[in-house]
């Protein structure tokens, strides 16, 4: 395949030296982004409400009977999935554990509206995305999975 040609041609060594990384970049950083949201859900760290706080948003806010198990799963896969995604170990399962769970939250934050100012779809819409582009490209050459050389 030919090059595309740059407006700014003097820019091909950085874009080429930096092809592989950027998607590490994005990886970790979707990941690192995930791991405190679940961590005050699982721990209450960060001012969260931990797990019996969560339990009895989820029971109140959506209707569960028992919030806990819920809360459980959530924190669970903000947190674990999250290293999990950075590191790039199991990467598409814990991408699409977190799909899963962003499609729950999109669907609480949906009549709100788009802005995330007014408690909006648009941040989890975003990182569903991000997370839905893992579960489908893998974690890549530079990931656990490839190191370890398995990957679902």
């Amino acid at each position: 395949m030919t090059p595309t040609k740059l407006i700014l041609p003097f820019m091909r060594p950085v874009y080429d030296l930096t092809e592989e990384i950027a998607p590490v970049m994005l990886r970790a950083a979707a990941g690192l982004f995930l791991m405190p949201h679940g961590a005050q859900k699982l721990f209450g760290w960060f001012g969260g409400p931990g797990l019996e706080g969560t339990s009895a948003y989820f029971q109140s806010a959506l209707a569960l009977s028992n919030g806990y198990p819920a809360a459980v799963a959530a924190g669970s896969v903000e947190f674990f999935g999250g290293l999990a995604l950075s590191l790039g170990l199991l990467t598409r399962i814990s991408a699409g554990a977190i799909v899963i769970l962003l499609l729950v939250a999109l669907s609480t934050h949906i009549s709100n509206g788009f802005f995330a100012f007014n408690g909006g779809y648009e941040y989890p819409l975003l990182w569903t995305i991000v997370a839905a582009m893992f579960w489908v490209k893998g974690g890549g050459r530079y990931s656990l999975d490839a190191l370890i050389g398995r990957e679902f």
